[in-house]
């Protein structure tokens, strides 16, 4: 009988939700990681190692690395948010900041705060993903050809950001693993010139860290267990450079175990198209789905590696709110004049080239990356939202972190979320997020176009109106969680005494049968004026139910 194997791949949310798609810091490189992994380990005393305290991280990122504290606080932060945290223990931070009457009080707060040491330096180095070399955009690998785009769905052409691209997260590890390792090393197993000698030696306290990057399974067996278990799996020990004498690793064979059994990730993006299940929706028109491709691993994917995908979804109003949502990595691309709602606590979410399209999403634990998109709505509760390459983009969020803006962007909006549905505070709580705090007006600008004209503006109270989402269900939401901010409740109220003044004034006109019944008629009239300027009928047409045996009510 065979021997069942172990089989190791990338961890897809690291990449897509850890790192930045920003160029990376130049003092991110090796040399500066390995000084600073000798410094909080010889200097930072209880604030460096096991655990890196803020006001540490901040003295090095600030004093050592010349980052703006801003920055500093802004890698801090996107770990934390990779950080497994219940949603209890979210609530807990939340309700202590709520507290804080000064951003003095909360900076005490977040001195509070530590990270794992050994996988924020892992945190840090991958960075290095959207690193963009004088060399390579020279001869133009870092840059997709103009002739290779096709409006046909391909891998590629699904990810064009590194960051989403499955494969790119595995080239990454395996072109850098010797220098990822090293970083987990005690400085006392390299030589003078800082590198590893053949005794080398990796604690398993050092393995443990690289379950931020890598996972696996043996055989076919569906359970996920983290590297540092299966490096120690008794059938496998004399591979892995394991001595159960010294309970280390040997560097270099540790090193050769993991190059040879790496390989692509079973849950992802390609994986989900090839083996993923059509995904029913409740609300969905005919005629226009030819070329609509949406798939999910939902029905067989562990918790924390659910995909969806859609791409190439074109003139549609479709709507979900089920368990196979709940929890799942949403990929968007491609979606033109759409209006699209996904009601179910998300896990992160990431829309790619879509345009003229209305996303309504359910609370999102991670985050939201808009790119290459024009004229959409993005409609959400999340933990970050961040932005790149796009342009006249409108953003009604409550987000519990400063909005990111990244390069290549125009004519952003920023609004206050502004609906609810009857689930939504269910939702919130299964995510582990509140209304306090909320940082949807303070987008954080750290693209290096930024500083040419402004990007962004905040919506005026004016031109708010609060949005409807325009299906039952049961639950207790009743209202827009946490409110409204003091001017957009004043605007909608002072609307509203309008309508009721003009409602009084028609009342109170005296008009006789024939004349109300013109004047109806005339209103009506206008009212489809404005939804066929405005775009609006489209979407009122696309909620009427076409029956049909096949249609889906999950």
């Amino acid at each position: 009988m065979e021997k069942p194997s172990v089989r190791l791949w990338v961890k897809y949310e690291t990449f897509v939700v850890g790192v930045l798609q920003i160029p990376s810091p130049s003092k991110f490189s090796m040399h500066y990681l390995r000084k600073m992994a000798t410094y909080v380990r010889y200097k930072g005393g209880d604030d460096g190692y096991p655990r890196l305290s803020w006001p540490m991280w901040r003295h090095i990122a600030c004093g050592k690395l010349q980052l703006a504290e801003n920055l500093a606080w802004l890698y801090f932060e996107t770990f934390d948010i990779l950080t497994e945290r219940t949603a209890e223990e979210r609530f807990q931070w939340a309700e202590a900041v709520s507290h804080c009457r000064s951003e003095e009080e909360i900076d005490k707060l977040k001195n509070k705060l530590s990270v794992d040491t050994l996988q924020f330096l892992l945190f840090l180095y991958v960075q290095q993903m959207n690193r963009v070399s004088l060399r390579t955009s020279l001869i133009g690998e870092e840059w997709p050809s103009p002739k290779s785009r096709s409006p046909d769905l391909d891998v590629k052409s699904l990810s064009q950001s590194k960051n989403m691209d499955d494969h790119n997260h595995l080239a990454f590890v395996l072109s850098h693993l010797s220098e990822l390792l090293e970083l987990l090393l005690d400085p006392e197993q390299l030589t003078i010139s800082t590198h590893t000698t053949h005794d080398s030696m990796i604690s398993v306290e050092a393995v443990k860290a690289l379950n931020f990057l890598v996972e696996g399974s043996i055989g076919r067996n569906e359970v996920i267990y983290p590297v540092h278990e299966l490096a120690v799996w008794l059938p496998i020990l004399g591979t892995t450079g394991y001595s159960k004498l010294s309970k280390m690793f040997h560097f270099h064979k540790l090193e050769a175990w993991l190059r040879s059994v790496l390989g692509s990730n079973p849950f992802s993006t390609a994986v989900c198209f090839q083996k993923g299940k059509k995904l029913a929706w409740a609300q969905q028109v005919e005629g226009t789905t030819k070329r609509a491709k949406i798939a999910c691993n939902t029905y067989t994917a562990p918790k924390g590696h659910k995909v969806v995908v859609m791409t190439q979804v074109y003139k549609q109003t479709l709507a979900k709110s089920s368990d196979q949502l709940v929890g799942a990595h949403v990929k968007i691309h491609r979606c033109n004049d759409c209006f699209i709602y996904l009601l179910s606590p998300l896990r992160s979410v990431s829309i790619e080239k879509c345009r003229n399209t209305t996303f309504v999403l359910g609370p999102v634990q991670k985050t939201i990356h808009i790119h290459g998109c024009d004229d959409v709505k993005v409609i959400a509760i999340c933990r970050r939202l961040s932005v790149s390459s796009s342009s006249s983009c409108t953003f009604y969020s409550l987000t519990t972190t400063r909005p990111l803006i990244m390069s290549g962007n125009s004519s952003l909006t920023f609004a206050p979320y502004h609906t609810y549905y009857p689930l939504l505070e269910d939702h919130m709580a299964r995510t582990g997020i509140a209304t306090i705090p909320n940082y949807w007006n303070k987008p954080l600008c750290i693209g290096a176009d930024n500083n040419e004209m402004p990007v962004y503006q905040l919506l005026s109270p004016k031109d708010f109106y609060v949005f409807v989402i325009p299906f039952e269900m049961e639950g207790d939401t009743l209202e827009i969680p946490g409110g409204l901010p003091l001017p957009y409740e004043k605007a909608i109220k002072h609307r509203e005494q309008k309508i009721q003044s003009w409602q009084k004034t028609v009342k109170e006109a005296g008009l006789s049968k024939e004349q109300r019944k013109l004047f109806q008629h005339l209103v009506e009239q206008e009212f489809c004026k404005w939804l066929d300027q405005t775009g609006h009928r489209q979407q009122l047409d696309s909620l009427v139910p076409v029956p049909s045996p096949k249609h889906s009510t999950s």
